[in-house]
């Protein structure tokens, strides 16, 4: 492994459903990412891609294994520390209720954080929207919503992004504006990033691909050694 203390490290993760089913959905998952570095998740439906990121920021708990962040094991860490420092962008975009502003403000506020509202209108800028902060979040479409729950994700400075299909909800103009986008903001702010993504495409364009099937570390490696 390089010298330089991996972003994030997945030692022997496993994970299993609740109780009576009690159903093995990831096995002995071992992998690191590097600061700066693109790692994209591939693999069929139901092999345990979003279970991974839901673990990787606490929604879910392993059920065995050890999960690092900085060197540090993430059980140590206050869950809403740890999801404000790893981020998760969904596949459907969920926000609240009320203004844009408002959704974007809501996770730096809760560590104490003021964005000025010239601050939040210049990321909101960054992503092509522009006057949006006093827009009601409700009213927006589909492409603009994930642009603000982009915006809202930045906005806590995670160490760590982690991407969920973010395009897969969207139709064919929109997936393809807001992956540009994706890729221009991993690019111009040295995004570490985690990309799930059934997208061969998408995938190619990562520093190395992990995929995964039935729960498992298929393989893992650079695009050129893992893509067909």
């Amino acid at each position: 492994m390089n010298s330089i203390t991996p972003r994030l490290q997945c030692i022997d993760v496993s994970h299993h459903s609740p109780p009576p089913e009690s159903r093995p959905i990831l096995h002995n998952i071992r992998f690191h990412i590097l600061p700066g570095e693109t790692l994209a998740v591939t693999g069929p439906s139901g092999a345990g891609k979003s279970t991974l990121l839901r673990l990787l920021n606490r929604l879910q708990e392993p059920s065995s294994g050890t999960i690092q962040l900085n060197g540090q094991d993430t059980q140590t860490l206050p869950p809403a520390d740890l999801r404000r420092r790893i981020g998760l962008v969904m596949q459907r975009p969920y926000l609240f209720p009320g203004t844009v502003a408002a959704n974007i403000a809501f996770g730096p506020v809760q560590h104490a954080i003021h964005l000025e509202p010239t601050r939040i209108d210049s990321m909101l800028e960054e992503v092509g929207l522009p006057g949006y902060a006093s827009r009601e979040a409700a009213t927006l479409s589909g492409g603009e919503a994930q642009r603000v729950s982009l915006v809202r994700t930045l906005a806590n400075q995670p160490e760590l992004l982690l991407l969920d299909e973010p395009t897969s909800a969207l139709d064919a103009a929109n997936r393809q504006s807001v992956e540009e986008l994706i890729l221009r903001l991993i690019r111009e702010h040295h995004l570490t990033c985690i990309w799930v993504t059934h997208n061969p495409e998408q995938a190619s364009l990562a520093d190395r691909i992990l995929h995964i099937e039935a729960g498992k570390v298929a393989a893992i490696g650079k695009p050129q050694e893992i893509l067909p």
